[in-house]
């Protein structure tokens, strides 16, 4: 029997918890790191975004209220604010994960508790998934619409009607945080399998 064996026969943890822990402190580090670079990067793109959309011209503006621009970055907007409630929950998979480590059982997280915060982060991220698909699938219909409506050799004196680079940017930010929704969600479907074993 070698030294780390032993060490884990006189642990008055059991085994299945030790890998519980293991397990949600893996997934957590991972799904938190991945999340919250995503996050970030598609926040500022996003913010840099909403800035040109805001500093535009009245006429733009109008134009592209019209056109469901405000719609498409409230839903991007959305996706964003339910990716931090994700990563929150994340951080906290780490927390039970250290939690389970303490020998005094009366404060080691229950199984079914463990399962239902994952569970709960889980509809966080389909949650944020479904507004990023509904605000990317806004501005790709905004894009569409503007290429669909330029006729070969035209010249606009308002620019407004052509593609925006803010447009493709928008599309970009909910395009990271789709990603980043969907490792979350395999994340805690793995989770969840692994831990109801």
């Amino acid at each position: 029997m070698t030294r780390k064996s032993s060490n884990l026969a006189a642990s008055p943890i059991p085994g299945a918890v030790l890998k519980a822990s293991a397990t949600l402190r893996l997934a957590g580090n991972i799904g938190f790191w991945v999340q919250l670079v995503l996050g970030v990067v598609a926040a500022l793109i996003l913010l840099f975004a909403s800035a040109s959309v805001i500093g535009g011209n009245q006429a733009a503006q109008a134009s592209n209220f019209s056109q469901g621009s405000n719609f498409g970055i409230f839903c991007a907007t959305g996706g964003i604010l339910a990716l931090m409630v994700s990563i929150f929950f994340f951080f906290r998979y780490r927390t039970i994960a250290q939690y389970m480590l303490t020998t005094e059982q009366s404060l080691r997280p229950k199984k079914a508790y463990t399962l239902q915060i994952i569970k709960l982060g889980l509809i966080a991220n389909l949650i944020g998934m479904a507004f990023s698909i509904v605000g990317a699938e806004s501005f790709v219909g905004l894009v569409l619409g503007k290429s669909l409506t330029i006729p070969q050799g035209a010249v606009f004196n308002n620019t407004s009607q052509l593609i925006q680079p803010k447009d493709l940017f928008i599309i970009l930010a909910n395009t990271h945080t789709i990603t980043s929704h969907f490792t979350g969600i395999v994340i805690a479907l793995w989770l969840l399998n692994r831990i109801n074993k």
